[in-house]
């Protein structure tokens, strides 16, 4: 018949609306109950599973039951751009960060920064190299790709124990997040400055650290005086760490 790719079309749409949404989207008729229960199980206990494994302090933070209804809602509601099971959890994230109502107000940033773990380990990029002996407010500096500063509302570092917090801190949470030669994803507390200051680097590659510090005085109103001696020690321990560089050694 004529009309056969489109019918069965129309029945595939029809079957996985309600494997997504079975509470709220009812069966096509002729259906055995009972074979379409197996796959709505399959479907979200896999999907559960994913997410749970790649987000476990936000099981612990948000609990179990209010955890998986928000995960039943994800696949509900959700149209995923990739087919990747590794990208769903990036996909994930950029949702929670829409949601208006959470089952904890930090579940979004919590998300993001377990995420960010998984998503540097597999970064398809190289370390910076040796620098050398350089003074880095004097050369152009560049942000290595494997380093990256965030700034969260939330003390997400400290989410998911039983003292967790249950308002924001008057002051944001400084991080950063770097990948070392041996694979190993390490994470480090940083004022807002510092990473103002690794933003701007990675930015605009190529200033000196000099400029660097000279712009971020400017735009947090301070005397560029009084951040110079901090600012180069600073910069110092970024260079010594492999979180910059200087530009011109880049290969």
């Amino acid at each position: 018949m004529a009309n056969t790719p489109e019918r069965l079309r129309t029945q595939q749409r029809a079957f996985t609306a309600h494997l997504r949404d079975p509470a709220q989207v009812p069966a096509p008729p002729g259906m055995d109950p009972r074979r379409v229960a197996v796959y709505q199980r399959l479907l979200f206990n896999n999907l559960l599973g994913l997410l749970s494994n790649g987000f476990p302090v936000c099981v612990r933070l948000a609990g179990e039951p209010a955890w998986s209804a928000l995960v039943r809602h994800y696949f509900a509601s959700h149209r995923c751009h990739t087919p990747l099971f590794t990208e769903l959890a990036a996909e994930f994230v950029q949702w929670l960060q829409a949601q208006p109502a959470l089952p904890h107000p930090a579940l979004a940033e919590l998300a993001h920064y377990e995420w960010v773990e998984t998503a540097l380990y597999q970064l398809q990029a190289d370390p910076l190299p040796e620098p050398g002996d350089i003074d880095p407010l004097q050369v152009p500096l560049q942000r290595s790709p494997l380093a990256w500063p965030l700034l969260y509302r939330w003390p997400v570092h400290q989410l998911g124990s039983d003292d967790a917090a249950s308002q924001p801190p008057a002051e944001p949470t400084g991080l950063l997040v770097r990948r070392d030669a041996d694979g190993a994803v390490r994470f480090a507390t940083l004022t807002s400055l510092a990473v103002h200051l690794l933003t701007l680097i990675g930015e605009a590659p190529g200033a000196t650290g000099q400029q660097q510090l000279q712009q971020l005085a400017v735009l947090h109103h301070l005397d560029p005086e009084t951040l110079t001696a901090p600012g180069a020690q600073l910069l110092q321990q970024f260079l010594r760490a492999g979180v910059i560089g200087p530009l011109s050694a880049s290969p």
